[in-house]
This record gives structure tokens, sequence and C-alpha cells, in this order.
């Protein structure tokens, strides 16, 4: 708020997990745990304060069809923001949305570029289609596009085998994340298979997204390396229907998204239980909706993790693993307000009292 008023948060103020105070206030937009020395025009907000959430797999700008127009792209931003996801990893979008960040109405953005893919291996218009001795020129330039982050196609059906297969062989994977690395930015790869998943760690990526083909032997690694999941279990659950589509053609791909979709909460909580770093992402902006993270949250609360496990995966741990301020004095205000604590029941997500993003109380 730069106005000249003053935004006066109060109630529970959850700072992290444990750490709770009962106010905050805003001034010029910014956080102060301090009560403003002069302060004529006071507006009250009460209730379960949290950092604004964070929707780690979203597309903004992309339809199932591919890049939208402008017009679309903040339709989807606003349903975002009004369901209290005030910062967005753009894990891949064929469309320019830097002009997203000159509005202070909209959520803030952390992009991958545009998806790398094998060729005729993704779904039409989203991607550059590539083949592995082009791969670490391309994701050196997506790195330089982004905002530390690029992001491949692991994997995808292989029309020639009828089933999902790894797209890039290991090599090219080692040189491509390498170069990603010495541009200053993180990898993470779309992956449903198990297959793709080992050339891919040893080639040093940061992320996985979806990761349905965790194994036993392979989530001990994760965890040691410290490569962070993030699970789209909202997406996860279309399998079954995409799978009915695609019986008649490819039947082993069919019988093989079905196996990963009935063990999906099995594989999240193994990888939960061992320490695995997850995230909170819908995959919003392809066939999804917008505004599912409170969705995803509860999602992961079924596979096993608590409630506040849940809350941190959308809200101060997301925020600190893509290094953006929660709820610090100084900070941007980003935040939203419930009725209830959220840590009691991961649901009350779904229903914010308030949204205020920049200071500014937006919803």
């Amino acid at each position: 708020m730069s106005d000249g008023a003053v935004l006066h948060i109060r109630g529970r103020v959850l700072v992290g997990p444990e750490d709770v105070r009962d106010e905050l206030w805003v001034v010029d937009g910014r956080i102060t745990f301090d009560r403003p020395a002069h302060a004529a025009d006071v507006r009250s907000v009460t209730g379960w304060a949290l950092p604004g959430l964070v929707d780690a797999h979203c597309h903004v700008g992309l339809d199932a069809h591919g890049a939208v127009d402008a017009e679309t792209s903040e339709k989807q931003a606003l349903t975002d923001r009004d369901a209290g996801t005030l910062l967005i990893r753009d894990a891949g979008s064929a469309a320019d949305t830097r002009w997203i960040d000159d509005r202070d109405d909209l959520p803030r953005i952390i992009r991958a570029g545009r998806h790398i893919a094998r060729t005729r291996r993704y779904i039409r218009n989203y991607a550059h289609e590539i083949e592995p001795g082009d791969l670490a020129a391309f994701v050196r330039h997506e790195a330089r596009r982004g905002d530390g982050w690029v992001k491949l196609v692991g994997d995808w059906i292989d029309r020639g085998t009828g089933d999902l297969a790894a797209c890039w062989p290991g090599d090219a994977l080692r040189e491509a994340i390498a170069a990603a690395h010495e541009e200053g930015a993180r990898v993470t790869a779309h992956c449903f298979a198990a297959e793709s998943l080992p050339d891919l760690l040893a080639a040093g990526i940061d992320c996985i997204e979806h990761g349905t083909g965790l194994t036993e032997e392979l989530i001990p690694l994760f965890a040691e390396r410290g490569v962070a999941v993030v699970p789209t279990l909202v997406n996860i659950a279309t399998f079954p229907r995409l799978a009915a589509g695609g019986e008649q053609k490819f039947p082993a791909w069919s019988a093989h998204m079905r196996r990963l979709h009935e063990r999906r909460y099995a594989t999240v909580g193994a990888a939960h239980d061992a320490g695995v770093p997850l995230y909170v992402g819908t995959d919003a902006g392809g066939s999804l909706a917008h505004g599912l993270v409170a969705e995803e949250a509860a999602e992961l609360v079924k596979a096993g993790l608590t409630a506040t496990e849940a809350l941190s995966a959308a809200s101060w741990g997301a925020r600190a693993w893509l290094g953006r301020d929660g709820l610090t004095e100084g900070a941007s205000a980003d935040l939203v307000v419930y009725a209830e604590d959220p840590r009691a029941d991961v649901r009350v997500l779904a229903d914010p009292r308030a949204v205020v993003l920049r200071g500014r109380v937006v919803v």
C-alpha cells in the first residue's frame, strides 16, 4: 500500500510452521512487525495469515493447443491469484509473458522458458523439438531467457514401441545440464516413467516433475542428492482418462499409465518418508484449469504428508526453495489470510478471506 494507508494483519501470522506472531503491518507495500509511529489511515484484516502460496508447476500463457493471447494469460494469472497463488514457477510456456512483470495486480512468475523436447515426442506447439546434438545449445539459450530454470521433456510415448521411453541419451543430458548450471540455471524435467530417471540423476538434474516412475531403488538417490519432486497429483488423476483414449492404438502405454496412477499415493508417500523434497504444483494451463493449488495440497495430505508439511510445500518451504521471501521484515507484503488455521485442516486453503499482493488487498 503506497498511498499512505497502512494495513494491519492481526490474529495469527504464520511466519513459519512454528513461528506464529499476533500481527504484522504493511507500510508502503512492505512488511514490518513494528507498529508504525504515525498511521492515520489503517485498514485491518483479521485471521490466519500465510505467505502467498506457490504453484511450482504452472503454465501461464499456455492451453491444450499451445500459446494463448495476452487476454487469456491474464485470466489464467488472475484465477491463480484469487486462489491465493502469488508466486508461480512457470514450468514451460510457448508464450512471452514478460509483460506480466509490469502488472502489480498479477502474481510473480519465475519462468523456465519454453519446453525442450525430442522431435515429435511431445504435445504439438508446446516445445522446441530438437535432436540430442542440439540439446546443450537450446538449454543454454533457454537458461538465458528464463528466470533461473530450464524445462526438459525427459520421457514421452515412443510410437515405435508403443510405450513411454526416455527422450535423451546420457551424454547429451550431462552436457546440457552442465551448460545450464554454467548459466546459473537449474534444470527440471517432465518424467512419467522410471526409465528416464537414472540418466537424469547421473547428469545432475535439480528437479523432476510428476515423478510417477520413482522406484524403491531410485528414491534413496533422490533423497541423498536433494533432487526435488513436484508430483502434480491433480494432473496424475487424469491418467485413467488418457489411458482410455489411447487404449486401441497404444495398449502397452495405456496399461503403463494405469499402473502409474494406481500407485501414485504410495509413490509420493515413499518419497516423502525418504526425505525427498516435495513441492505443490498443479500443472495448470495445459488441459487443467488454473486455481487448483488448494486441491493439490490436499492431494499431498492423501499421500501421507501432514497438513503442516503440505502447507510448507505450498508456502514457506517452496518459497525458500525458489529463493523468494516469506513473511519477513522488509519483504514485499504478499500473503493470504484465512478464517481458520490451515495447519489443522489443509482444505482451509480453498477459501481465502483476503489476498494481499504487493501490499494491496486484491481479493
